[in-house]
């Protein structure tokens, strides 16, 4: 593995989101000094936090899965997640409803899934979840060291007998195919394969081999963070601060200061200089380019994913229906995809992810009030409408998926908001994300593996990249990797080796906290409180 050379004791971090958290913590593990400069107020980066109202609404992923990846990088100061930051498993961890008026509790145990399935579509497919989840099993322990969680310094190391053993589990055919080999039932068949649009590619065209996010989500489980998503990343940052790093809030990077193949120092957007003998830099692509001045050559420009408009809606009442995290799917599936990849359409017949955090921690809301997260995908700025245009489409569409909703069955959905913020691809634009996603650049072939954009910089040998554009990917179990490998292209650390580590299966579930013991709140001055995502204004109030 390539590493950066020459000295590397002070070390800049761009970006307080979880990958470079991540990173921090890993680097002052191995005995580095670590300085974390950050444009917002405080931590978070895409995991931030809306507020308005008095709602507290996770900005950014709303999902958690595979927590023992955050563990590791507390644990690399001594430091437990567990102790931090209480874990909810989700049980279901989704509720999926379909056009049919039919709906499934997915469960990550696998006799509560299989005796669902059973009830749902029958015992010939709960035999073939059976069969599905010991191929996802397989498909994980083949690909996660060798492929996901490793740095990746030329094509040449795929040549390893881990790839014949991914061909042999099929992992290079098509994902919708390899998923119908065991199920048949068109529904469950989606449950196990929607997760390939977050990576940017339709189930008919994406890899097999994708079928390890359905993996994370299916098979490994799902846990809320009490205090919801942004727990995570203000615990790590916390971590971080105890263990000697220097968090700078509001301090927007202007300049990267470079002499003899070297970044010297990084210049903040108030003039002041930091010294370093290495950065890691963590903003999505084209802020990193931007502070290169220059973007890398390749063959083929950068494909990114789809998009998504995100509604969050502060209501007098909920919905009974609803789980902690409910799939409501439409009649339309292959369309849909094609929409939203290559015309650039809007859903005709959208799929949505909806999120309500106050079913397990009401004080996400004010007293007797509800938060709802309406996630619906869209096309990026490129394939689809502009940033320009959706100053005019939002508030149309915005009423065009109350409406849907309503239609579903969350009856009196648009009556009962109180308080909304609606985030479109143009906000995600306004934050620096390319082409007005918050997905990143997608996972085709030609951008996965060695051949996504190394997080090693060419021709500046002591900048290193973390996040979501960069090695292996889009994901919050991703980016926390990615943070724990641009670390190790500093500090050359073993990564086979963290601070404590249990085997992989044993790692899927947390350890639960001992007896009695409660997760501490952040200590009083030690950082400000969260300001809103930019997204997250204006508050429009009760429509």
């Amino acid at each position: 593995m390539r590493t950066v050379p020459g000295p590397t004791g002070h070390v800049v971090v761009v970006g307080a989101g979880l990958s470079g958290l991540a990173a921090a913590l890993h680097l002052l593990g191995a005995g580095r000094r670590v300085t974390v400069v950050e444009r917002a107020a405080g931590p978070g980066g895409r995991a931030g936090r809306a507020e308005f109202g008095g709602y507290l609404a996770d900005a950014g992923p709303t999902v958690l899965t595979m927590p023992h990846l955050a563990d590791e990088a507390f644990a690399a100061v001594g430091d437990s997640l567990h102790r931090r930051v209480e874990l909810v498993p989700l049980a279901p961890a989704y509720r999926a409803c379909f056009a049919d008026g039919s709906r499934i509790d997915v469960h990550t145990d696998g006799d509560a899934m299989e005796e669902e399935v059973r009830r749902f579509a029958g015992p010939a497919e709960a035999a073939g979840y059976r069969e599905l989840r010991s191929w996802l099993k397989r498909l994980y322990r083949a690909q996660m060291r060798r492929f996901i969680d490793t740095n990746f310094d030329s094509p040449a190391q795929l040549l390893h007998p881990d790839l014949a053993r991914l061909a042999a589990l099929g992992g290079f055919g098509r994902l919708d195919r390899r998923i119908g080999r065991h199920l048949s039932d068109e529904r469950l068949r989606r449950v196990f394969s929607f997760q390939s649009l977050y990576a940017g590619v339709a189930p008919a065209r994406a890899l097999a081999a994708y079928a390890v996010i359905a993996y994370m989500d299916t098979v490994a489980g799902v846990w809320f963070p009490r205090g919801g998503m942004h727990a995570l990343p203000r615990a790590m940052a916390e971590a971080a601060e105890r263990a000697g790093a220097e968090l700078r809030w509001s301090a927007g990077v202007a300049e990267l200061e470079r002499s003899a193949g070297r970044v010297r120092a990084v210049r903040l957007s108030t003039g002041e200089r930091i010294g370093c003998d290495a950065v890691v830099l963590t903003p999505d692509l084209p802020v990193v380019h931007r502070l290169l001045g220059r973007a890398p050559r390749r063959p083929v420009a950068l494909r990114h994913s789809p998009s998504a408009v995100v509604l969050h809606a502060g209501t007098d009442r909920t919905w009974p229906e609803l789980a902690h995290h409910t799939l409501s799917f439409g009649a339309a599936w292959e369309r849909t995809f094609e929409e939203l990849t290559r015309t650039g359409r809007l859903m005709s017949d959208p799929s949505l992810l909806i999120t309500r955090p106050t079913a397990h921690d009401p004080g996400l809301a004010p007293p007797g009030r509800h938060l709802h997260y309406v996630l619906a995908p869209c096309p990026n700025t490129v394939t689809g409408p502009s940033v320009r245009d959706w100053a005019e489409l939002a508030p149309g569409y915005r009423d065009s998926l109350v409406a849907e909703l309503e239609r579903r069955g969350l009856t009196g959905f648009g009556a009962a908001i109180e308080r909304e913020v609606l985030v479109t691809p143009a906000d995600w634009a306004a934050q620096g994300h390319g082409a007005g996603t918050p997905f990143s650049v997608s996972h085709t072939f030609a951008q996965t593996g060695p051949f996504r954009p190394r997080n090693l910089v060419r021709g500046l040998e002591n900048v290193v990249l973390a996040g979501c554009g960069t090695t292996p990917g889009v994901g919050v179990p991703t980016v926390l990797i990615s943070g724990k490998l641009a670390a190790a292209r500093i500090t050359g650390a073993d990564r086979r080796r963290p601070a404590r580590t249990r085997s992989t299966e044993a790692r899927s579930t947390p350890s639960a906290p001992p007896a009695g013991h409660r997760p501490r709140s952040p200590k009083a001055g030690a950082m400000p409180p969260p300001t809103p995502d930019p997204a997250a204004l204006p508050d429009r109030g009760r429509r």
